[in-house]
This record gives structure tokens, sequence and C-alpha cells, in this order.
């Protein structure tokens, strides 16, 4: 597609691709379709692949992924019962660019880091 042609549909439903932009964002959305890009989990070990996230923050990053119909919920017939996630079809197409992006963020980190140091200590001279 025409850089052009892209960047004007962009703009002109920006309202609409903000919102769908903001979800795929989010850091812990990158991370859920990450973890779930390998197959299937329950929601336990989901939690355990993610460090730093709170069990509150990753019910909500999950609810709203279900609700965009990226990821699917199943209720297991267990004792007690257990909920296992998994990405969809169109979570799956998410998940190559959420990939990508994870690669060019480990690809760059070290350069990334030398940035922030060397602007931090401009900022600091003053």
């Amino acid at each position: 597609m025409n850089m052009t042609i892209s960047s004007s549909i962009v703009l002109k439903d920006e309202r609409h691709i903000g919102r769908v932009l903001s979800r795929v964002g989010d850091k812990w959305t990158m991370m859920v379709i990450f973890v779930l890009q390998r197959g299937p989990l329950h929601f336990n070990a989901v939690k355990r692949s993610i460090d730093g996230i709170s069990q509150q923050m990753l019910t909500r990053t999950l609810r709203a992924l279900e609700r965009d119909g990226v990821i699917s919920r199943t209720v297991l017939p267990s004792s007690p019962p257990q909920v296992q996630y998994a990405l969809t079809p169109l979570g799956t197409s998410l998940s190559r660019p959420v990939l990508a992006l994870c690669k060019w963020a480990c690809d760059n980190i070290e350069q990334i880091n030398s940035a922030q140091h060397t602007f931090d200590m401009q900022v600091q001279k003053g």
C-alpha cells in the first residue's frame, strides 16, 4: 500500500484507529500476546510468564483482549474449574508484528540505553 494512502486513512479515522493502537501498543497486551503465541495457557501460567504484572492488570488485559476478539477464554471441566487462554486467528495475525517489535527492542536495547544515558548526562549538565 502506498504510504500516502495509508497515512490519510489513519488520519481520517484517527479516533477508531487510535483506540485499536492504544490497545495493541500497550506493554501488557504485547507481553500477553508474546506469551500466548507459543500456545494456550492457564491464567497462572500467563501470570508467571510475565514479570511484574499484577493479577488485576492481567485480568483487565485478558478481558480487553477477549472483548477485542484477540484471545479466546475456555473454561475447562475440572475441579476446581480452570480457565485457558489462547490466541484467536485475529490474535495470531497480531502476534507477527508484536514479535517483530519485540525482536527490534531486543536488538536495539543497548543502543537505546546508551542514547538515554547520553541524553540524561546532557540534561544534568544543563
